[in-house]
């Protein structure tokens, strides 16, 4: 116990020091400033049974305080809930109703397709597109602070992980758990260093250069892919740098009122995230429980064997964890005690994450908005 307690503290230790700084949660986008020349940009929404939200993400996108010719498409992939009408009506916005799902294709990516497609027809000299959900509300300024992001560094992407709505129990608890371990799978620094290879991005803002996602062979690449945010940002950063921060302003305002609405969120591509492999599984699940129960657990054990090194074991190793999810916790306005909560929500998605290997060992894969992708 004593052995296991103190490795969980060395793994904090080491996390805090030689992770990338991943807790600070520090990555943001400066304010904009001025550039001789606006780059034309369209926007592209794959949308399915949205109607509740996408006309909030349309009408923050029409009053973007953008300077260049910004246009929008929204692809309606065979909804049933009239996504289409709720869109809305503007002479910068095209509603296009996408065709059924080819085969080899997930549902999301064969809309960004389609759309593409459309933003080469209606915006010829387009030199970005920005890749966003149909639950996003952005910021007034938050296409000029990307595309000045991009023109000034030069880069090929940049993406914003949005904030995620924070206000059930369930999403007090489990929402700026799910950002901080994102943060610390894929260290935002690491992904905006041009000399590491690690590839990340957030799939509800992704402002990309055209010019790149051609020479990439566009999305038809990654066309199988439910990982596609991800997935998207390695293919890019192999033609050049990316970046990857946190949003301040700009949100989702997708409602996560139950647990079982967050379990099914990640349960559908957790074990894709893994490859599909019980090696993998059975050594996240090893990590999690040692990670982020052993402190709490070497506490109460020390506590009741009156063992005095594994109660202080316990206590740095909770204490580190604690202490590194504070800035994030500070993104979404909690108490700095909430930080002591990481064991349970990191006990929720380990059995989260066995779900998704059952899920995929019964034959269910990947399911999302009424589609199933068991391979």
């Amino acid at each position: 116990m004593i052995a296991v307690t103190g490795l969980s503290a060395l793994i904090w230790l080491f996390l805090v020091l030689a992770r990338g700084g991943f807790w600070r949660a520090d990555q943001r986008l400066g304010r904009a400033g001025e550039l001789e020349r606006w780059p034309d940009v369209v926007a592209v929404i794959p949308a399915r049974n949205e109607a509740e939200t996408i006309g909030e993400t349309v009408s923050s996108l029409l009053a973007q305080d953008y300077p260049g010719d910004f246009r929008v498409v929204v692809v309606d992939d065979n909804s049933t809930d009239g996504t289409g009408r709720a869109a809305g009506l503007s002479s910068r916005l095209r509603v296009i109703s996408g065709r059924p799902l080819q085969d080899g294709w997930t549902g999301k990516l064969w809309a960004v397709n389609q759309g593409l497609e459309l933003a080469g027809e209606i915006a010829p000299d387009a030199e970005y597109v920005l890749l966003t959900d149909a639950d996003i509300t952005h910021d007034p300024g938050n296409l000029r602070e990307l595309v000045f992001k991009a023109e000034g560094e030069n880069l090929h992407l940049v993406s914003l992980m949005v904030k995620l709505r924070c206000q059930s129990f369930w999403e007090r608890l489990l929402i700026p758990a799910f950002v901080f371990f994102f943060q610390k799978l894929y260290p935002f620094a690491w992904v905006n260093d041009p000399a590491n290879r690690m590839a990340a991005a957030a799939g509800g803002c992704m402002l990309i250069r055209l010019d790149t996602l051609r020479r990439a062979g566009g999305v038809e690449p990654i066309r199988d892919r439910l990982i596609d945010d991800c997935a998207m940002a390695a293919l890019i950063k192999a033609e050049g740098p990316i970046w990857l921060g946190l949003a301040g302003r700009t949100f989702s305002s997708r409602r996560y009122t139950r647990l079982s609405e967050i379990w099914h969120m990640v349960a559908r591509t957790a074990f894709v995230q893994l490859d599909h492999s019980l090696f993998n599984l059975v050594g996240t699940v090893v990590a999690m429980v040692v990670i982020y129960l052993m402190p709490p657990t070497g506490i109460v054990a020390g506590l009741i064997l009156d063992v005095p090194g594994l109660i202080l074991l316990g206590v740095a190793g909770w204490g580190m964890m604690s202490a590194a999810y504070r800035p994030t916790l500070k993104l979404y306005a909690m108490p700095p005690l909430f930080a002591l909560t990481l064991p349970v929500s990191g006990l929720l998605y380990t059995l989260m994450t066995i779900s998704s290997a059952v899920r995929h060992w019964r034959g269910a894969g990947g399911a999302w908005k009424g589609r199933s992708y068991p391979k």
